[in-house]
């Protein structure tokens, strides 16, 4: 069993078309988006270990933020997360798992966090 890396980017706000409503369809909504990425590495970080031995946060932040499609209306914000997860997981097959979380800033109240976590394992 290899040890393993966890890398987080947390509460990014991310104006998505997302929604099943008709007030949701026309302008994208406000969504705060997490995204945990298990990593297996096999080795230890040495001070001079390159980036490549690990995986840069900002792919990370990319995926949940430039690289989801503006012209694309996801129904559910599970396919939104789907569509986080493949762009991660597909081109770097060390990524042993993606968690993805999603809050609906827009129907929330007060400090209420409504939303949904979505869950991949690599096969």
């Amino acid at each position: 069993m290899n040890d393993l890396l966890q890398l987080e980017v947390l509460d990014l706000e991310v104006p998505v078309l997302t929604g099943i409503y008709s007030e949701e369809t026309h302008l994208p909504q406000p969504l705060r988006i997490s995204v945990i990425v298990d990593l297996d590495v096999m080795d230890c970080f040495a001070p001079d270990t390159p980036l490549s031995a690990s995986k840069n946060y900002m792919d990370l932040k990319r995926a949940a933020t430039t690289a989801l499609p503006s012209d694309i209306h996801f129904v559910l914000v599970e396919a939104v997360a789907d569509h986080i997860i493949d762009t991660l997981m597909i081109p770097d097959p060390r990524i042993a798992r993606v968690e993805v979380r999603i809050v609906k800033l827009a129907i929330a109240e007060e400090s209420e966090s409504i939303g949904i976590r979505r869950v991949r394992y690599r096969k």
